[in-house]
């Protein structure tokens, strides 16, 4: 049902465009209004959600150990997956961030006959997921020359380096055949997989149709429809500038390219996408594990007045004696 659910509404929104520029001539609304309300929008949650997160107590350390702590000195450490220093969390971040290091060590678990539990590599996600990453980065750095003028050089290098296996014109970016095969196979891989299809919902099929829909409808102004890259950059300018122009000569499918990417932008600060964020804030990676060495004192303790016996006995010393129980006072 969600998957149902999140592409027809990736659907409907090509439609809305497509109807309200074809139709009704709403160039500016989706050319300069609405990519402007994502835009902002999209800055706004993002700094309101890191905020909220970062507001939250972590009372103790929790990070997670995937190695041999520190402890003796002849017990070797495991200095990435069980940090004990800040260096060490930081080198730990690095590789998660950067390689997903944690991903590249998952495994999967599986029954089957005897019963028999089974372990088995789950590379291909982690390179899935390197692949889209990474040529999705790329690609944001190659859109950069649209609000620069002169193009910085690292840019151009950096598009030049893409663009190197250049088979006729337009020049073959390698990234966007990437990118799309990326997405594809994220997608496959929760519809073909019982499991994940199982535990999977509009939250999750829906950023994949729209980043899919946004890389198809990019391809297809570059390699199969005319656009006019000039007027493109034009309006981009102008948007940058806060000068906004609409020139005329600027397709329909650049407009539901551009919509979809405002989508994305207004969706993602309310979305799982926030992992982006959210990573850097993660108590069980951005911690050091050392609980045994250091004593940590809860900053949000409150004071608590303490009930000693002494006091306990002081106040019912006649009771507990009618009583018959013993006291250490008489």
């Amino acid at each position: 049902m969600g998957l149902i659910f999140s592409f027809f509404t990736v659907v409907a929104l090509g439609v809305i465009v497509f109807i309200g520029v074809k139709a009704a001539g709403l160039r500016y609304l989706f050319g300069v209004i609405i990519p402007y309300a994502a835009f902002f929008g999209f800055l706004i949650g993002v700094v309101y959600r890191v905020m909220q997160w970062a507001r939250l107590p972590v009372p103790f350390r929790i990070p997670t150990t995937a190695g041999q702590g520190k402890t003796f000195s002849w017990i070797k450490q495991n200095t990435i997956d069980n940090p004990f220093t800040s260096l060490g969390v930081i080198i730990r971040m690095a590789f998660e961030v950067l390689l997903f290091r944690s991903l590249f060590r998952n495994t999967r678990a599986e029954l089957r006959d005897g019963p028999r539990l089974s372990y088995g590599s789950t590379k291909w996600l982690w390179l899935g997921g390197l692949a889209f990453h990474y040529t999705f980065l790329i690609i944001l750095i190659r859109h950069l020359r649209l609000f620069l003028e002169p193009v910085p050089l690292p840019i151009a290098i950096v598009e030049a380096l893409d663009g190197f296996f250049q088979v006729g014109a337009p020049v073959l970016y390698i990234t966007d055949l990437i990118f799309v095969g990326a997405v594809t196979f994220l997608f496959l891989r929760r519809v073909v997989i019982p499991q994940v299809r199982y535990i999977s919902l509009a939250a999750d099929y829906f950023p994949l149709f729209l980043i899919g829909a946004i890389g198809v409808t990019g391809v297809l102004m570059r390699y199969f429809l005319k656009t006019d890259v000039v007027g493109i950059k034009e309006l981009t300018m102008g948007l940058i500038t806060f000068s906004p122009v609409i020139p005329q000569t600027i397709g329909t499918i650049f407009y539901i390219h551009l919509f979809l990417v405002s989508a994305l932008f207004a969706y993602f600060p309310m979305s799982k996408l926030m992992h982006m964020a959210g990573v850097f804030l993660s108590p069980t990676r951005n911690l050091a594990n050392n609980n045994r060495a250091v004593m940590h004192v809860n900053p949000w303790n409150y004071p608590v007045k303490a009930h000693t016996y002494d006091e306990y006995e002081d106040e019912f010393r006649n009771v507990m004696k009618e009583a018959g129980l013993p006291v250490e006072k008489e």
